[in-house]
């Protein structure tokens, strides 16, 4: 059976300058990054917004995943094949995971963004731009220690530390400036991946140059002796950060498996991070499509919630539609109980999701029954994907329930809290609604941290909960729909710049690692110049 770089590889690809002609974007907005990807300018944004806006998420997936990219593409692929003018907006992928356990970004089969290969290794160079600004500031920030500046930077109370685009849980705890006065302030720090980084959330969420220069001027780097904060702007590095960032911010564009165009543009991990694509890229696609078919990382409780209570409250968009995905085998290692919480947190919001069982080959036709039948007793809307076997021809059934869906106006929508809630009540409210917790206990650090916050007169901000995505729980044993448990929060974050606080749950890391078996172990390239191993 081929796989799906095979399969990638055996499509005639349009050249990118007449997808992006198809989409109605003048030729000057439109710089090409080689034949088949380009970068828009960012008045390509500039349109007024008519699409309509679809999201997908998932129930708590298996350690392979369900398929929910393949299905977001396969989806918007459908919808083309229905006569609508359909776009697809995804996160890019990072290195980390394309190295390790989990592989590429692009979907799968004939359900995937193309090519394949560029977008799941340096793509135009975006993810190696947020490393340089990211760590620019922290080499400014050991400068300004080395050099003992006006702003007088505490040494022990650095905030800010560095970043990779590669799993390597060796870096977790480090000590820099070891070697003698000239190597710098000896001291503690640590690095995360680059979909971790607060610079990776400011470019997703930034509207422009001007938004996105100011965000990173307030990015907080620590405190000083005087226990005053000290942010980028007090260090005068935000407009270095900015122009190493100013390509970055622009969309990039490229086509499905069936020539459709494609926006994929920012790469926030959903457990870590906000999990959701670029809010230029969305506004872009909402402005050339009628409808425009995303995704948010992980499951409900990850994505999807910081998908409405972020990047929608931010970006000021709503979805009119919900898609979410499941798959016999998840349904097999988690239970309908499982599906039946993912489907009570879309409920949250105002929506009503559409069920769309991802069908394997191996499935029977008696679990597949089985799943529609317990969709059909809820008053679901429910249809099957084939979309990595047929692309676009696979999803048309979900296509059409997607559009009736869409076609429904919800009696009342919103986040899921307000703003004018207080930190700590803003975590359990998530913590209670979506993930079925009894409650919450913060640790010593973190009650600290929320002391901070509130200092800092930064109370309002909304929270990025960091927890595993292998349950509802903050505990990635427990399995299925769990009660009677608490999440346990042992640090807050203050992402300032991004404009959220990043709760840190459970024992989840910021930093991956390798599997035993890491994916890297499988990728070569042969006599000529062909990737393999790549998926």
């Amino acid at each position: 059976m081929p796989n799906n770089l095979e399969i990638a590889r055996s499509v005639r690809l349009r050249p990118v300058a007449d997808v992006a002609a198809e989409m109605g974007i003048d030729a000057a907005l439109v710089e090409p990054y080689g034949h088949h990807k380009a970068k828009l300018d960012l008045a390509a944004a500039g349109k007024q917004p008519r699409g309509r806006l679809i999201l997908v998420t998932a129930m708590t997936a298996t350690p392979a995943g369900e398929g929910k990219t393949t299905t977001t593409i396969g989806l918007a692929q459908a919808l083309r094949r229905l006569g609508k003018r359909a776009l697809v907006a995804l996160r890019q992928p990072s290195l980390g995971p394309v190295f390790g356990a989990k592989g590429g970004g692009c979907g799968g089969g004939q359900a995937q963004v193309l090519p394949m290969e560029d977008i799941n290794l340096h793509f135009t160079g975006d993810l190696h731009a947020i490393t340089a600004a990211h760590n620019l500031l922290a080499t400014l920030v050991d400068n300004q220690l080395h050099f003992n500046g006006a702003s007088d930077l505490d040494p022990r109370r650095v905030t800010w530390h560095r970043v990779m685009d590669m799993n390597d849980r060796s870096l977790r705890q480090v000590i820099v400036g070891l070697g003698g006065k000239a190597n710098g302030v000896p001291r503690e720090d640590s690095f995360d991946i680059t979909a971790a980084s607060e610079i990776m959330a400011i470019l997703s969420l930034a509207r422009d140059l001007a938004d996105l220069k100011q965000r990173l001027g307030r990015v907080l780097v620590g405190y000083s002796r005087a226990d005053t904060p000290v942010f980028a702007r007090d260090l005068g590095a935000h407009g270095a950060m900015a122009v190493l960032l100013k390509d970055a911010l622009r969309p990039n564009l490229v086509q499905t498996f069936e020539g459709g165009p494609a926006l994929v543009h920012g790469g926030p991990f959903a457990n870590i991070a906000h999990g959701c694509s670029s809010l230029v890229a969305t506004y872009t696609a909402l402005g050339h499509a009628d409808y425009v078919v995303t995704e948010a990382g992980f499951a409900s409780d990850l994505g999807a919630e910081k998908f409405f209570d972020i990047k929608c409250r931010i970006g000021g968009i709503w979805p009119q539609a919900v898609v979410m995905v499941v798959t016999c085998r998840a349904l097999k290692m988690h239970g309908f109980d499982n599906l039946d919480k993912h489907i009570e947190n879309v409920a949250c919001f105002g929506l009503q999701p559409v069920v769309a069982l991802n069908r394997f080959g191996d499935d029977s036709d008696q679990d597949v029954a089985m799943v529609e039948q317990h969709c059909r007793k809820r008053g679901l809307r429910f249809a099957c994907s084939d979309a990595f076997a047929q692309g676009g021809a696979g999803a048309e059934g979900l296509g059409r329930e997607v559009l009736a869906a869409a076609d429904q106006v919800p009696a009342e929508v919103g986040p899921l809290y307000p703003l004018s809630m207080s930190p700590e009540d803003k975590i359990r409210t998530i913590a209670r609604r979506m993930y079925g917790a009894r409650g919450v206990v913060f640790d010593g650090r973190a009650t600290a941290d929320l002391e901070r916050v509130r200092r800092l007169g930064l109370e309002t901000l909304p929270v990025c909960i960091a927890k595993t995505q292998k349950s509802l729980s903050d505990d990635p044993t427990r399995l299925g729909r769990p009660t009677d448990f608490d999440v346990t929060v042992r640090e807050v974050r203050i992402a300032a710049g991004a404009g959220f606080l990043v709760a840190i749950a459970g024992s989840i890391l910021t930093m991956p690692g390798l599997p035993r078996e890491p994916a890297a172990m499988k990728i070569d390239l042969d006599d000529d110049g062909q990737v393999r191993g790549l998926f």
